[in-house]
């Protein structure tokens, strides 16, 4: 059976009401070459493996729905689906509604003249909460920093990869990965499109501001030491403001002036060397945390079952 040109990869999280219309979108596309479509539904309930399975057994193009065995989240999620998937390319939607399938054609077909081996939408309106957009805003400017990738250049979760990097990638095995990382370290050929951004079709967004911390935590230990540098900095910084004081601290005493110094200047010195301590132990820390849960092979994901439609249930 001939691998199809292009598989959309679509990760589910409490998504019954929303992805139904997604996967009818995607199936009456015309794709040259055909195309195929890999669900992932990441440990959110029976209802949404319920619509899953019956999509599985009525929609007109291939589909594989993998069953993660627990939530794994969303970057594991998508790299369990890069595992199953065929094509020559690969897209990757949300499952909201909110990634229009039309987008994500151009973008394949944008891969494809150019030869990049990755394109990243870049949303003109962006539709989500004011506070969500803030946090992309910081995360894109944040991976400037500690990533390779050229300044200002904008990361989104809706890409298109080609097989080739998405092969390099998915040999990750550890147990946060973060996915803009990882195609940055296997590739430079990257490129981005302007595409459109719709509203969610139904329910409210599950994405917190939780889930955004740990993807910034993904982002900066995971792939830089950056976080590192900045502690050793700001350790320097604060041991250099502190000869300062001891030093002006003398010179006043010498000269007899300046007002008394007492317990209230000794314990707000002891509070900003205490407190710069502290988030340099918890930084280092979170270094050691996660190379220890690495080293006793926490499991990236964990698949409990995969279930394919007919015309997929053949791997090339």
């Amino acid at each position: 059976m001939a691998a199809p040109a292009l598989s959309f990869v679509i990760p589910l999280y409490r998504s019954a009401e929303t992805i139904g219309a997604v996967v009818r979108e995607i199936e009456a596309m015309e794709v040259p070459g055909g195309h195929e479509i890999v669900l992932v539904h990441d440990g959110s309930g029976e209802e949404t493996s319920r619509v899953a399975r019956e999509l599985v057994r009525t929609a007109r193009v291939p589909v594989t729905l993998v069953e993660h065995a627990r939530n794994f989240g969303e970057h594991n999620a998508v790299l369990t689906g890069w595992r199953h998937a065929r094509g020559a390319h690969l897209v990757n939607l949300d499952d909201d509604g909110q990634n229009p399938p039309a987008e994500a054609l151009r973008m394949w077909r944008h891969a494809c003249a150019t030869g990049l081996d990755v394109v990243f939408g870049h949303y003109e309106d962006k539709r989500h909460a004011a506070w969500r957009n803030l946090g992309s805003w910081f995360t894109n400017r944040m991976t400037d920093w500690a990533l390779d990738k050229p300044a200002g250049f904008y990361l989104s979760s809706f890409r298109c990869v080609s097989a080739f990097a998405a092969r390099q990638v998915v040999g990750y095995a550890g147990p946060y990965p973060y996915l803009d990382g990882l195609l940055l370290q296997v590739t430079q050929r990257i490129g981005s499109i302007q595409v459109r951004h719709e509203d969610r079709k139904a329910g409210l967004s599950t994405y917190t501001l939780g889930r955004l911390v740990r993807l910034w935590l993904s982002a900066w230990v995971n792939f830089s030491l950056l976080p590192l540098r900045l502690a050793t900095a700001l350790g320097l910084c604060v041991a250099v403001l502190g000869l300062i004081a001891l030093g002006t601290i003398a010179w006043l005493w010498i000269r007899g002036i300046g007002p008394e110094y007492g317990w209230g200047w000794a314990m707000a010195g002891i509070l900003i060397f205490s407190g710069t301590q502290l988030v340099m132990l918890g930084l280092i820390g979170e270094y050691v945390g996660r190379m220890f849960i690495t080293v006793n092979q926490r499991p990236q994901a964990v698949v409990r079952e995969v279930l394919a439609s007919p015309s997929a249930a053949q791997t090339p």
